[in-house]
């Protein structure tokens, strides 16, 4: 709970409709307040969740301490037509090898001729021998519109579908289909950085699988909202038991007992993951103050290779089972230590501190530098005197407004009203000298400066009196954020049990800063993956069993995700040598 006592401001989050009730459960039992729009100023909050996208604006007009649930424009990835364009640019480009984790998908009506051409052909290649496709609607979720068809006189639709190579040949357990849904939080896209979920779901369709019979959608589509409707959902089923999940945590005992490379399999799922989000870095605008939760779909096939169903965007977090329990409060529990509050939560207490005193506005202790955009100045920053102050006078009012540019942040000063009485007897400020008073925020630093240098030399010498930060039913001012003023330390590798999968050493680190240099990312993608694969001999093995690196290791302490112990990435290959 927050210490209101203590002069601590309780954190305050703010729900859309439709936002996921274990959201509201988990950050009111860690000590949260729910945001009152009738009771609270319009800014006064610190993260806002919602299932749906924002606005444009609500991006510009963000502060530093607050948060939102998505990035911009995330819909490049989340709907299975962009996603079919950005895997198909990207097979273009580095090779149908790398990029062979997704099955191939025509988006009709617009590539009905192309698609007819591959389906004939197929036909006559294969000896009439049947194949099996899949139609989704775009644009629509939990299994809705789906159907598989063989024959094309079957294919009927009368919206923006895909239609995909039907993976037929499944890893199956005691005979039902199942995927595996991931979860990942991208914190950030200029640098690419990206968590991925130790503990996911397991979702088994809830009838026997069989191509006897494609109209059963209970055998062919995992779904939960379609298999909680199925006869056999409540039924003790083999191996499977009741209703439709596991956990992940199960899923890896049963996956411990198959002759298989468990590492990497878990390395090759990780990797589907980072190179569908590649495919978004350069569509996605950089926003410092904004993560994304996603699901991602992974089918597993009989031999044991992983592919890339689709990727859910705002994914479904009710808690319908003890599975949905169990792995959804842990989750966004550990959403909220990803975003480290305590570290950027500091300006918007100290705002808080002060209206506890009595007062309606906020009154640092220490001089009153308020950030402003840039666009609120006409004077170039790159005059002699950087410090000089600038007074915007009114004709019908006895304000003015001091606006001072320091080391490109601009600071403004409201003087005292001459009818204003709260603060009359008030002590002048303290000297610059005296004050270590800075307040951090992902690397932005409100740093307090000499009064005495930005005063206007007609304003008063008293402390000046500054509004609200939230000024009720009026925007803030937007923060200029820049390259600069982004958190460029390296991300922790383990955040409760969100694992840093990307990036993974010194190299993938620097090519995805700013404007990520795709190619190499790939590059380095492409020689871990033929390290690991390489790398499990007998000899290798022995070796990470006692303990023993493999190859040299740079900064960064990579674990590999998957694993109920995750291992060092040093440990299951060498990241800095060459692939031979």
């Amino acid at each position: 709970m927050a210490e209101r006592e203590c002069g601590f401001a309780p954190l305050v989050f703010r729900l859309h409709g439709g936002a996921p009730q274990v959201v509201r459960e988990v950050l009111l039992e860690r000590g949260w307040e729910e945001y009152d729009e009738e009771e609270q100023e319009e800014g006064d909050w610190n993260l806002y969740w919602r299932a749906s996208g924002f606005r444009k604006s609500d991006y510009e007009n963000i502060l530093p301490w607050q948060r939102l649930n998505h990035h911009p424009k995330m819909s490049q990835i989340t709907r299975k037509d962009c996603l079919a364009r950005h895997m198909r640019r990207m097979k273009i480009a580095f090779g149908t090898a790398l990029y062979d984790f997704s099955p191939a998908a025509f988006i009709l009506p617009n590539e009905y001729t192309k698609f007819l051409g591959v389906y004939t052909r197929n036909r006559m290649t294969d000896r009439g021998k049947s194949r099996y496709w899949i139609c989704k609607p775009v644009d629509l979720s939990r299994g809705r519109g789906i159907f598989l068809f063989e024959d094309i006189k079957d294919l009927v639709y009368d919206s923006s579908v895909i239609v995909q190579r039907y993976i037929s040949n499944p890893l199956l357990i005691s005979g039902y289909k199942f995927d595996l849904r991931i979860y990942v939080c991208v914190k950030s896209f200029s640098p690419l950085v990206i968590y991925m979920h130790q503990e996911g779901l397991v979702r088994f369709a809830t009838e026997k699988y069989t191509l006897a019979s494609l109209e059963s959608l209970y055998s062919h589509l995992t779904n939960t909202s379609i298999n909680k409707f199925g006869m056999c959902y409540a039924t003790d089923k083999e191996r499977v038991g009741r209703g439709c999940k596991w956990t992940m945590s199960r899923f890896r005992s049963f996956l411990h007992k198959q002759d298989i490379n468990e590492l990497l399999l878990w390395h090759r799922i990780s990797n589907i993951v980072t190179l569908t989000l590649l495919t978004a870095v350069p569509c996605v605008p950089s926003n410092p103050n904004c993560l994304e939760l996603l699901g991602f779909d992974i089918l597993i096939d009989a031999s044991y290779k992983p592919w890339l169903l689709e990727v859910n965007y705002s994914p479904a977090l009710p808690l319908d089972c003890p599975a949905d329990v169990s792995v959804k409060k842990g989750l966004i529990s550990d959403i909220i230590d990803l975003m480290n509050y305590r570290m950027v939560d500091s300006f918007r207490q100290k705002g808080y501190c002060r209206q506890r005193s009595g007062s309606r506005y906020l009154r640092p202790k220490i001089s009153q530098g308020f950030l402003l955009p840039k666009t609120l100045h006409a004077t170039p920053l790159g005059n002699k005197n950087r410090n000089q102050s600038i007074s915007n006078s009114s004709s019908s009012q006895d304000t003015s407004v001091n606006v001072c540019a320091s080391n490109d942040i601009v600071y403004a000063t409201w003087p005292i009203h001459s009818n204003s009485k709260s603060i009359g007897h008030e002590k002048a400020p303290q000297k610059f000298e005296d004050i270590n008073d800075e307040v951090e925020s992902d690397g932005l630093k409100l740093t307090t400066f000499n009064s005495t240098r930005q005063s206007h030399r007609n304003a008063p010498s008293t402390v000046c009196k500054l509004p609200s930060l939230h000024v009720h039913k009026l925007k803030s001012p937007a923060v200029p954020w820049n390259s600069m003023t982004q958190d460029r330390g390296i991300p922790p590798c383990r955040v409760g049990d969100f694992i840093l999968t990307f990036p993974f050493n010194e190299a993938t680190w620097k090519a995805s800063q700013d404007q990520a240099d795709v190619k190499a990312i790939v590059n380095e993608v492409h020689k871990l993956t033929n390290r690991l694969a390489s790398s499990f001999s007998e000899k290798e093995r022995t070796k990470m069993e006692s303990g023993q690196s493999i190859g040299v290791r740079d900064k960064f302490e990579p674990l590999l995700w998957g694993p109920k112990d995750p291992p060092l990435l040093s440990k299951c290959c060498s990241l800095n040598s060459e692939v031979k």
